[in-house]
């Protein structure tokens, strides 16, 4: 199974404005592993950036004035999501940026070449309804390190979104190793009586006596609250092991 984990960086919020792509990046997870090939590319966005994106991400239009146009890459992007599962936080924002910059290229849509895209924020929602479900807020919560998020960025977005997503869906862990034997040879494994024996220690009289007499500290520290001194069936065992030691057990407290 091959997923990508994709996200991308904007000049505002708006595709109707006339809002462009200017980072995208995109991580691969293969049968549920991280294989650490992607795809990463910055982008001039032919426009300038709202003043309130450039907070976010910090990326200036003189950065990116000499970086690829979007249809200079998008075969090349197509080329490593094609037939993938997209998984995205808050699918329908970056899923319309992307639609509207292939269709600016004269492309198809991006459910054409991913027919499956994930939500992770809905995902998210539904696990925990009433919470935060910010990228920084699931990383606190499946306990990602996000430390050198200090800005927005759409390489490292992706790459913790894809732990978040990997820790959002991960189910219980099967216990049993499997050893590679054939199923006959299991079955044909000896396992009748002799086969094991159980050795069994028990304690001396000495270390009855010294136990014994480390609840009676236990229990006057405790003020009379030693749990284990309130155990009638204790108490007579103890009195039975005992025996001959001359220590005189007390009589439990009910």
């Amino acid at each position: 199974m091959r997923q990508i984990v994709l996200d991308t960086e904007t000049t505002g919020l708006e595709v109707t404005l006339g809002h462009r792509v200017i980072e995208i990046a995109a991580v691969e997870i293969a049968n549920r592993r991280l294989t650490r090939r992607y795809f990463h590319k910055y982008l001039n966005p032919e426009r300038d950036i709202e003043t309130g994106a450039l907070e976010v991400h910090g990326l200036t239009f003189e950065f990116l004035r000499d970086k690829p146009r979007f249809r200079e890459v998008a075969s090349e992007l197509l080329d490593f999501i094609s037939g993938a599962e997209l998984i995205i936080h808050n699918a329908p924002f970056d899923v319309c940026f992307l639609d509207n910059e292939l269709a600016l290229a004269g492309l198809e849509p991006i459910a054409t070449h991913c027919p499956t895209i994930t939500d992770t924020l809905r995902m998210a929602r539904d696990l925990h309804p009433g919470k935060r479900n910010s990228l920084d807020a699931l990383c606190e919560r499946y306990q990602v390190d996000n430390s050198a998020r200090t800005l927005h960025g759409a390489l490292l977005d992706a790459e913790l979104l894809a732990e978040v997503y990997l820790a959002m869906t991960r189910g219980q862990e099967v216990l049993i190793m499997d050893i590679g034997l054939p199923e006959e040879r299991i079955t044909d494994i000896d396992l009748g009586q002799g086969a094991f024996e159980l050795i069994v220690i028990s304690a001396t009289h000495e270390e009855l006596a010294a136990h014994l007499h480390q609840l009676e500290d236990i229990d006057k520290a405790a003020k009379g609250g030693c749990v284990w001194k309130r155990l009638e069936a204790f108490g007579e065992v103890v009195k039975d092991l005992v025996g001959g030691t001359g220590i005189e057990p007390v009589t439990p407290r009910v």
